[in-house]
C-alpha cells in the first residue's frame, strides 16, 4: 500500500528546541526496497508493537531525535531491529555502517578519491570534483531528508576506542565539513556529489552537510566493552534479551510462512536445550529449519535430523 509522505510528515513528532536542525532544501522521501526488508525480516515481518519496552524504546528516541543503543546476546535482533523500522514506518533503505577494529569516524562521513580526480585531469576527463566525492553511511543519512533516514551503526565496540567520542559532535551538531569542498566553495558553492544509496546523488551547499531530520539512528553492541559517560548520555538505551521460544517461533513463522508447526515447535525444544549450556544465536535455529526443509536426509527419521542441526549448531560460547 503507497505511503502517504504528506501524512507521514505531518504527524512525525516535533522533536525538542535543542534537538531541531535547519539543513536544506528537503529531499525526498527515499524509496522502499522491498526485497532487502523481505531478506532481513522475512515475508512476514514482526510486530514492533508486541514489545512494550522495545516500542517505548524507539518511540523516546523518534521522539526525542537521539541514536537508540541497543545491547544483547548475538542473534537477539539487535541489527534486524532498524530494519524493522524502516519497513514499519516506510523510511526507505537503511543506511548500514559496519564497524570494525580499523573503522574511523572518516570513513563513516565521506571518501575522496584525489588520485582518481588528478587522472581525470591529466587526460582531460570530467574532473568535477563533486564526481570523487563519495560520502558513506553516516555522511548519507545526514543530508537535509523530509524524514529521517533510518542508519544502522553495527557493532560499535568493535571499533577504535576514540570512535564514540568522535561521533559526539556529529550527533549534536548534525552536521559536518568536507574540507575539499569547503576549499572551493568561493568559486564552486554547489557541489554534486555521490552517496551511500545505489546511483543516489546529492547538493552540498558552502562544503557542509546538515540534517533536517535527524537520522533515526540504531547502535548495536554485543556487550564487549564500556563506551563513555558522554556517549552514553546521548543515547537512549535498550537491552534486547534472548528471544524467548514464543519470539524463535514468530521468527521462524516470518521467514517460512508454510513450514510445520510440529516440526518447528521440536526445533526450537532442540534449540533451547543447546542453549542452556551455550550461546546460540536465534540464526542458527533459522539455518537448521532451511536445513530441514530441503534436505533429503530428513526423511530418515529422528537421528538424520539431530544429523543436520549438529551441522549448524556450534555453541558461541559457555554459559558461566
Amino acid at each position: 500500500m503507497p505511503v502517504d509522505v504528506d501524512l507521514l510528515a505531518a504527524e512525525w513528532p516535533e522533536p525538542p528546541p535543542w534537538r531541531r536542525f535547519s539543513g536544506e532544501p528537503d529531499l525526498p522521501v527515499p524509496a522502499v526496497d522491498p526485497r532487502e526488508s523481505e531478506r532481513r525480516l522475512g515475508l512476514v515481518p514482526l510486530d514492533l508493537t508486541r514489545d512494550f519496552d522495545l516500542l517505548s524504546g524507539v518511540n523516546a528516541a523518534i521522539t526525542l531525535a537521539r541514536p537508540l543503543l541497543i545491547t544483547g546476546p548475538p542473534g537477539s535482533g539487535k541489527s534486524s531491529l532498524a530494519y524493522s523500522i524502516a519497513h514499519e514506518l516506510a523510511l526507505g533503505r537503511v543506511l548500514r555502517w559496519q564497524v570494525t577494529s580499523r573503522t574511523r569516524l572518516e570513513s563513516g562521513l565521506f571518501g575522496y578519491d584525489a588520485f582518481g580526480r588528478a587522472q581525470a585531469m591529466a587526460m582531460h576527463e570530467n574532473s568535477d570534483i563533486g564526481n570523487f566525492v563519495h560520502l558513506g553511511p553516516l555522511g548519507t543519512a545526514m543530508l537535509p531528508y523530509r524524514l529521517p533516514r533510518v542508519l544502522l551503526i553495527d557493532e560499535m565496540d568493535k571499533g577504535d576506542f576514540d570512535l564514540p567520542n568522535d561521533l559526539l559532535g556529529i550527533f549534536e551538531e548534525g552536521e559536518f565539513p568536507i574540507p575539499e569542498l569547503v576549499r572551493v566553495r568561493d568559486r564552486t558553492p554547489e557541489v554534486v556529489v555521490h552517496t551511500h544509496d545505489p546511483d543516489g546523488r546529492a547538493r552540498v551547499v558552502d562544503g557542509r552537510v546538515q540534517c533536517h531530520a535527524f537520522p533515526l539512528t540504531v547502535i548495536t553492541s554485543n556487550g564487549e566493552r564500556d563506551f563513555p559517560p558522554a556517549f552514553l548520555r546521548r543515547c537512549i538505551e535498550l537491552t534486547l534479551p534472548q528471544p524467548t521460544p514464543d519470539r524463535l517461533a514468530a521468527m521462524v513463522a516470518a521467514h517460512f510462512p508454510e513450514h510445520e508447526a510440529g516440526l518447528t515447535e521440536e526445533l526450537i525444544a532442540m534449540f533451547e536445550e543447546r542453549r542452556r549450556t551455550g550461546v546460540m544465536a536465534a540464526d542458527q535455529l533459522l539455518n537448521a529449519v532451511h536445513l530441514v526443509r530441503s534436505s533429503p536426509l530428513t526423511v530418515a527419521g529422528r537421528r538424520s535430523l539431530d544429523e543436520v542441526v549438529n551441522t549448524v549448531w556450534h555453541q558461541l560460547s559457555a554459559r558461566e
